[in-house]
Formats: structure tokens, C-alpha cells, sequence
């Protein structure tokens, strides 16, 4: 799999784990699905939001680190160009 790939694929992941974090919300505080389900309710909101935990910031950490990766070889090849 290509880095782009790889890329687009985790950007996609932030979005189902954001869509599942304001599901879980509008579930548990807009719609009182705990008011009229009961525990049941509870449970499923905050699963939504557990999931969309899940799902979003493991994709965030790895996109940070490939973009501090790819700023540190910019700033060595700038270095390395400015030496020559």
C-alpha cells in the first residue's frame, strides 16, 4: 500500500471516528436516548462515543508523526543545501 493510500484510508478513519463521537453525543444530550431507553440507551451512546475514540486518535498520532517525519527531512535537505 502506497503512503497516499495509506493516507487517504486514515483521513477516512478520523471521519467515521468524528461521525461516531457526534452520533454518541447527539444520542446521550440532544435526543435523551438514556431518558427514554434506560441503561440500554447509555450503553449505546456511549459506545458510539468509544468507538469514534477508537477510531480517531490512533489515526491522528500516526498522521502527526508522519508529518513531523517528512518536516525533518525538509529541514535536513534544506540544511544540506544551504551547506553546498
Amino acid at each position: 500500500m502506497t503512503e497516499a493510500k495509506l493516507i487517504k484510508l486514515l483521513k477516512i478513519a478520523i471521519g467515521i471516528g468524528l461521525f461516531l463521537l457526534v452520533l454518541g453525543y447527539c444520542l446521550l444530550h440532544v435526543f435523551y436516548l438514556p431518558e427514554k431507553m434506560g441503561v440500554s440507551g447509555m450503553i449505546i451512546g456511549a459506545s458510539c462515543i468509544a468507538f469514534g475514540l477508537i477510531f480517531s486518535l490512533p489515526t491522528k498520532m500516526y498522521l502527526t508523526f508522519l508529518l513531523v517525519m517528512r518536516e525533518q527531512e525538509k529541514d535536513k535537505d534544506k540544511q544540506d543545501s544551504d551547506r553546498q
